[in-house]
């Protein structure tokens, strides 16, 4: 249940911000392209947060799944925010895909989880191609192999 908050608190947030920023009668700061990111490197965070949520929901481990869905959700935020020409309607078009994936985390169902990763899947590509990004494809991966510099795995704590 928190963690279906969360993505709603930062998905209404983002659509709140950036609002507020493109009615805003504040001049931008001269500084402040210094300090947003490229979209490109949130949208590589992301990708990296998908894949890593992708495995940690494989390998059961839903409190990492957690932690990662959280991460993914805080960065289609930061891209609705730092880049207004992102339309906010995009990533509300988010907003249910990952609550079903907080929701098979949160209840720990394997099969439900496969079913909502795969739909923020398509999501994530949907909005790529309506932003002209078609080319860009994310999927989930097929295979068991990880990243080989991370355990998936849940930890046995004693």
């Amino acid at each position: 249940m928190i963690l279906r908050n969360w993505c709603v608190a930062l998905t209404i947030s983002a659509a709140a911000m950036t609002s507020a920023i493109a009615q805003s009668s504040f001049p931008p700061s001269p500084n402040a392209s210094r300090y947003a990111p490229r979209l490109v490197e949130v949208m590589n965070a992301a990708q990296l947060q998908h894949l890593k949520l992708s495995f940690a929901g494989k390998s059961k481990n839903w409190e990492l799944a957690a932690f990662e869905l959280r991460q993914l959700t805080d960065s289609l935020a930061q891209a609705a925010i730092f880049y207004p020409d992102i339309p906010v309607s995009k990533v509300t078009t988010m907003e249910d895909p990952l609550l079903s994936v907080a929701d098979a985390i949160s209840a720990k169902d394997s099969r439900k989880f496969a079913v909502s990763l795969r739909a923020l899947t398509d999501g994530c590509n949907a909005c790529h191609t309506s932003m002209a990004r078609g080319f860009i494809v994310i999927g989930v991966p097929a295979g068991q192999q990880s990243p080989a510099n991370q355990v998936f795995a849940p930890v046995m704590r004693p």
